[in-house]
């Protein structure tokens, strides 16, 4: 019994020294590989350079070729994410860093070395860098400006609606692609704005609808409306008989009609009788036809489904 509590311990004993040993161990290989990365190392990593404020129009070609080769000094520590990642992304700027050619962009890399190091960091060190020039080619599609369609499905809350139009915050936008499919675009559309039970303004971000082989700039627009409540009114408005003959003498009735309007509290007190134009045209009526069509010839803009309660009126030649 007591033999078997003297093996017992040995092994625990044994135990502890084995994790004590690895526990050791492990400590002097983190020792070790910090003591790796604190040193200097020179090396040659790859800049990739990324272009942006690009013309809409332009597309880079070989994109993957656009790549420096830089040899840096740096701490161990610096270049532990090449492991991982072996280039570095360089954004360099169409307008500003680059001289535009008629189909190439070209950067002297010796003269903005400056742009590299600071994009690079203090913790890296420029010894050189290759090529002393980058060449980067593009091709340029077409483009024009088309307006915008805007497609609403919306429904108002009883006795609201928009007061005047919906503004978009911009008419028009530039469609690019080539030349043979620019010219089948006359206007573009917007995706469905879908609002139901609106009794408040209206601001929204709508994009537009895309079109196969075609970009659009901008992607998306501002659309704003004034909701108010309305109300409906109505109003007796006289004809107005035009292109008679002057030999002719003609007796038309009614003399009036009934106009039906909806329209916003504000303006409701405003609307006149001389806000409207009824007329009749004696040049559309057709042989033995003894009606004219009345037509609304002028309507305040603010006015919204504005019809006439009578479709004709009869006449007869004295």
């Amino acid at each position: 019994m007591n033999s078997r509590k003297k093996l017992n311990i040995k092994d625990y004993l044994k135990k502890r020294n084995v994790k004590r040993f690895s526990l050791f161990i492990l400590i002097a290989f983190v020792f070790l590989i910090f003591s790796k990365l604190s040193n200097s190392y020179k090396q040659t990593i790859k800049l990739k350079v990324a272009i942006t404020n690009i013309e809409d129009e332009v597309i880079l070609e070989n994109d993957s070729l656009n790549v420096m080769d830089a040899f840096i000094e740096a701490k161990g520590f610096t270049l532990v994410p090449f492991l991982f990642k072996n280039y570095k992304t360089i954004d360099l700027d169409a307008q500003t860093d680059l001289v535009n050619k008629s189909n190439h962009y070209v950067f002297d890399v010796q003269k903005h070395k400056y742009l590299i190091e600071e994009q690079l960091g203090s913790s890296y060190k420029m010894l050189s860098i290759k090529p002393d020039s980058l060449i980067v080619s593009y091709s340029k599609r077409a483009s024009k400006y088309v307006p915008i369609d805007l497609n609403t499905a919306i429904s108002f809350t009883s006795g609201f609606d928009i007061k005047g139009d919906y503004v978009l915050s911009i008419d028009s936008v530039k469609v690019v692609g080539s030349v043979k499919r620019i010219a089948e675009i006359s206007a573009v559309t917007t995706e469905a704005l879908i609002l139901q039970e609106v009794n408040k303004n209206i601001e929204a971000e709508i994009y537009i609808t895309g079109i196969q082989d075609i970009e659009t700039f901008p992607k998306s627009i501002e659309v704003r409306a004034e909701v108010k409540r309305f109300t409906e009114g109505k109003i007796e408005v006289p004809i107005t008989l035009v292109n008679k003959p002057a030999n002719t003498i003609i007796n038309f009735f009614p003399k009036t009609v009934t106009i039906s309007y909806y329209v916003d509290l504000d303006n409701y007190s405003e609307i006149k009788t001389s806000d409207f134009i009824i007329e009749c045209d004696y040049n559309s009526i057709k042989d033995n036809q003894t009606y004219f069509i009345p037509k609304i010839i002028k309507k305040p803009e603010f006015a919204k489904r504005v019809s006439m309660k009578q479709k004709r009126v009869d006449f007869i030649k004295l």
